[in-house]
């Protein structure tokens, strides 16, 4: 293989490399570092994948790479960082998971359904031949930015009724297991791909993205969980236009 083949490869081991980064300052609880550097390696995910269909050198290495490097930072690192975030919800302090008897002392370990779920769905991404335009579930970078947004909304000057809300057990709980569902759900959602830049063939796209930059400008990492909450909703109205349009 040529270098110019390899370059789309180097990009991923970047995307990795943010997400190694990325994991040991979620280890150590520090959660605002770990989101800088996913939203870094995120960058790079989707830069590789822009490389290679640019120099036209897509195989099946960089394919297989891409979701390895994919699996540790929308995978390793966000079921982390919400372990954290449930750690913190419930007051722990130490690391006493073992000699505790609280049963509460393991329902942290809850979040690692996230990475479990980002586990089979990057798998399954990788053999199914329906995902080339679109994705078939949410794509775990997207459930991964909601998730880190968390932390860095906790540093944003807010009422205490955003921090108590985001630091409730019960709901990080619902955001764990119903983030792990949409990622191996039966549900379209478009993907930011563009094959011609025609305002009538990418409305969705185009409404999707004036409308991400105006809430990031005014509501900064606020702004993201409704991102995320628009582009499912995007998605399901699109995907039901499409049947009764056909």
């Amino acid at each position: 293989m040529t270098f110019k083949q390899h370059i789309p490869n180097y990009i991923t081991l970047l995307n990795l490399l943010s997400g190694l980064i990325a994991v040991l300052f979620a280890a150590i609880n520090e959660l605002e570092m770990a989101a800088y550097f996913v939203f870094i390696g995120i960058f790079f995910d989707f830069f590789d994948g822009f490389i290679a269909r640019l120099l036209n050198v897509q195989g099946e290495l960089g394919k297989q790479l891409d979701s390895l490097a994919d699996v540790v930072t929308s995978g390793v690192v966000p079921g982390i960082v919400m372990f954290q975030l449930l750690r913190r919800s419930l007051e722990q302090q130490d690391v006493i998971w073992f000699t505790s008897l609280d049963k509460l002392v393991y329902l942290p370990f809850v979040a690692l359904i996230i990475t479990l779920a980002s586990a089979y769905r990057l798998a399954k991404f990788n053999i199914d031949t329906r995902q080339s335009n679109s994705f078939i579930g949410l794509p775990t970078p997207a459930l991964t930015l909601f998730i880190l947004s968390l932390p860095l909304i906790l540093t944003q000057e807010h009422s205490s009724f955003t921090r108590i809300l985001i630091l409730n057990p019960l709901i990080l709980i619902a955001i764990t297991l119903v983030g792990s569902y949409l990622m191996n759900a039966n549900i379209v959602m478009f993907a930011l791909k563009f094959k011609s830049y025609k305002l009538k063939e990418n409305y969705v796209k185009y409404a999707f993205l004036v409308i991400s930059v105006f809430l990031l400008l005014m509501l900064q990492y606020m702004a993201v969980p409704l991102i995320l909450f628009m582009y499912i909703g995007l998605s399901v109205v699109q995907t039901l236009f499409f049947k009764r349009s056909n």
